[in-house]
């Protein structure tokens, strides 16, 4: 696993590269906000990002919309702490594959790991949160998106977290169908993961 660290916080950096080495992960270069994330993901093509969130001149958010609008496979892993809400509500909208705490330094390898595999990684405090802070008056018309009330149903299924096997038990379908469903629906929606149709979900309740 190749990972790129970029944090403005020289002990953080130091820190990381510290424990990822302890434990086999490749660290293929570091820098300190937004501009070089964006430089150095190009030049090196890590396997992940590791960034951190507030930095200046250039944040994380707008570093990591940048490389996701230039490659969407992407798998950007951010760093933070928990009173950045707001801002990981906007991670995942972009397309971020979920966040680490920095005061959870062993959290942080099984989250890559879980990344590489395909997962996305966010806590259940925000989970929880994300009623809340996405909250969008405005009523969203699924109909104008070909997706059916079935669809719908499954949209909905898949923002409460639940697995394929938990959404068939659900809604009486077999695990083929409900992927075959949110694959369509990803596709509708002009989504890349289940996160994000998560995120699309509460944006527009």
């Amino acid at each position: 696993m190749r990972v790129l660290i970029i944090d403005d916080d020289e002990d953080v950096v130091f820190s990381l590269q510290t424990i990822l080495c302890a434990k086999g992960v490749e660290v293929v270069g570091t820098g300190t906000d937004g501009s070089e994330a964006v430089k150095l993901y190009e030049e090196l093509q890590p396997d992940i990002l590791l960034m951190d969130i507030q930095m200046k001149p250039m944040n994380g958010l707008d570093a990591a919309e940048q490389i996701l609008a230039k490659d969407k496979t992407a798998r950007v892993l951010f760093l933070t702490t928990f009173s950045d809400d707001e801002y990981i509500v906007e991670a995942l909208r972009i397309g971020a594959k979920g966040y680490c705490l920095k005061q959870d330094f062993a959290a942080i390898v099984p989250s890559l790991n879980a990344v590489m595999s395909g997962q996305s990684v966010f806590g259940g405090e925000i989970v929880n949160k994300l009623p809340v802070l996405m909250q969008n008056k405005e009523s969203f018309d699924y109909a104008s998106y070909d997706i059916s009330e079935k669809e719908q149903e499954i949209i909905h299924q898949v923002a409460l977290g639940r697995s394929n096997k938990e959404i068939a038990e659900a809604l009486f379908l077999s695990e083929g169908t409900v992927r075959n469903y949110i694959s369509s629906i990803l596709e509708k929606l002009s989504l890349r993961d289940r996160t994000q149709l998560a995120v699309f979900y509460y944006q527009h309740l």
